[in-house]
C-alpha cells in the first residue's frame, strides 16, 4: 500500500490475481462489469459465483488511447469503495482493448511492516487486462 507520503509498504506476500470479466459499454462513457476472480488460489472475497456488483466510467480519445475506472458496489466479492483505474488502448478496428492498471484504491489493509492502510489508500499493483469484443446477435437455426 502507498501512504500519503508516497512510500510503498508491501503486504506480507504478493497476491496473484486471476480474473475473467465481461464488460458491457453503453457508448456514452459508462459500463457495467461482471467478473469472477481467484486471489492466491482462493475465490476473490470467498465468492464462487460471478460478481455483477461493478460499474465504471471510460473515455476514448481520438488517438485510441483512453481511461477506465472500475468501481465495486456493495454486495459483491470485493468491498464497496474499491476502485481500479486503467490506461487503455483500443486496437484492431475497435475490437480489442489493452490496458494497464495505474492506480488501485482499497478500503483497508495492513502491510508487513505494520503500517495500516486507511480508507481510500492506494495499493501497489501490477495488473494488465486485455479484452476482445464479443457480439451476440442471436442463434442461427439450421435445417437438415
Amino acid at each position: 500500500m502507498k501512504t500519503a507520503d508516497g512510500v510503498l509498504h508491501p503486504y506480507d506476500a504478493p497476491s496473484i490475481l486471476d480474473d475473467v470479466a465481461l464488460v458491457t459499454f453503453d457508448g456514452t462513457g459508462g459500463f457495467q462489469r461482471t467478473d469472477f476472480g481467484m486471489i492466491g488460489g482462493l475465490p476473490k472475497g470467498g465468492k464462487t459465483t460471478f460478481n455483477s456488483a461493478q460499474h465504471g466510467l471510460y473515455t476514448v480519445n481520438s488517438d485510441c488511447t483512453g481511461t477506465m475506472q472500475i468501481f465495486y458496489d456493495a454486495g459483491g466479492a470485493v468491498p464497496a469503495g474499491v476502485e481500479t483505474d486503467l490506461n487503455i488502448v483500443v486496437a484492431a478496428d475497435g475490437t480489442l482493448i489493452e490496458s494497464v492498471v495505474y492506480r488501485a484504491v482499497t478500503v483497508s489493509g495492513a502491510a508487513k511492516d505494520g503500517t495500516t492502510c486507511p480508507k481510500n489508500c492506494e495499493q501497489g499493483v501490477q495488473e494488465y487486462f486485455e479484452g476482445k469484443k464479443v457480439v451476440v446477435s442471436g442463434f442461427r437455426e439450421s435445417s437438415h
